[in-house]
């Protein structure tokens, strides 16, 4: 079959990208999807079964690391569109190793930039999507919410990888002109997310009786997007948003922790038959992250005005759905959570 567009999407495997591999594929027929993923603990195949074998959908195993296999990828599929998800994006991980996430956040998203540049040479209706995180932006006070404009002010080796990488994207685009779009979201839930971030991270230790663990004082506030409703956005942007510009990505939905833990709590006692109030019990305060920011916020309005994107559903619904699928996919949870995460856990928490 002759495709209209060959799209590389980097980290397909992983909780995000698997769902926007998944839109793509069964949206768009007449594009040749591949998906590159190096298969680290966060990404999983399993989250892309239901399309392994679908025409128009192609996995491939490397690393954004290795520019010799860059080259010769480029060279192969000839990608018209790249949507760059591929990175390193826990900070607690981050703290404790910081080069990691320089290497693929920083260096892999050259190493793609690099190869695009040399591929697209006098080439039309090129495309290179930059995803990124509203983390870049630093802390908000009680007020005010995060603009396009907001000076960037990283305050982890997470975020600052993903500043670097937003520096090094915007670069490319004025100084060679490389055709580049730019998103900065908030954080995400729903299905296939590894266990290692909030909900759940509380949702698998409230299935265990475990302690749930909450930063300080549990009053550090986040947005929340619904994963799908995320995808739907990188949708939009990929093909229509205007060359050179970022679009925020938000679900209006902010929540403290300790608000949103115990939401969380009294759903999964509602779900599981418990009495009320008996996984608020396991909640445990443990000490604080280094740096950690106290409010994010996100002001998603020109997505919306320029673009005319807007959430599907509410959080309440979104949250619920969640649930439902983590609770009806044991095996998928026991699966990823033995090996690398257990051994991470288990010596965060002896170090507590």
């Amino acid at each position: 079959m002759r495709y209209k567009k060959t799209v590389l999407i980097t980290g397909g495997a992983g909780f995000i990208g698997s769902h926007v591999v998944r839109l793509f594929v069964q949206k768009y027929p007449q594009y040749r999807i591949v998906n590159l993923d190096t298969l680290t603990y966060a990404g999983n195949l399993e989250n892309l079964r239901d399309i392994e074998k679908a025409p128009n959908y192609t996995f491939i195993k490397g690393n954004i690391r290795d520019t010799a296999f860059l080259k010769d990828l480029f060279e192969s599929y000839r990608f018209q569109g790249i949507i760059h998800l591929a990175a390193e994006s826990h900070v607690d991980r981050s703290i404790e190793n910081p080069m990691e996430f320089i290497e693929t956040n920083v260096i892999g998203t050259v190493n793609l930039l690099n190869a695009a540049r040399l591929a697209w040479r006098g080439q039309e209706g090129c495309r290179f999507y930059h995803v990124s995180t509203d983390e870049v932006y630093g802390s908000l006070g009680d007020e005010g919410l995060f603009t396009e404009t907001t000076a960037y002010d990283p305050r982890s080796p997470y975020s600052a990888s993903k500043a670097a990488s937003d520096h090094f994207v915007r670069a490319y685009h004025h100084t060679y002109h490389l055709p580049v779009v730019l998103s900065n979201c908030s954080n995400n839930y729903g299905p296939n997310h590894f266990p290692e971030k909030l909900i759940p991270l509380i949702i698998n230790n409230i299935l265990h009786g475990k302690p749930l663990p909450i930063y300080g004082d549990g009053k550090y506030a986040r947005d929340w997007l619904w994963v799908k409703d995320h995808a739907s956005a990188i949708d939009v942007i990929f093909h229509k948003g205007k060359e050179g510009e970022t679009y925020n990505i938000g679900g209006n939905n902010e929540w403290k922790n300790i608000d949103l833990v115990e939401k969380l709590c009294d759903i999964m006692d509602e779900k599981t038959g418990k009495p009320q109030g008996s996984s608020q019990k396991l909640i445990t305060f443990v000490k604080d992250r280094p740096g950690h920011d106290r409010r994010y916020a996100i002001d998603a309005s020109k997505l919306r005005d320029e673009l005319g994107w807007t959430p599907s559903i509410t959080f309440e619904e979104g949250f619920r759905m969640t649930i439902d699928w983590y609770l009806t996919h044991p095996d998928w949870i026991k699966n990823v959570t033995s090996g690398a995460y257990q051994q991470y856990y288990e010596k965060q928490y002896d170090n507590r």
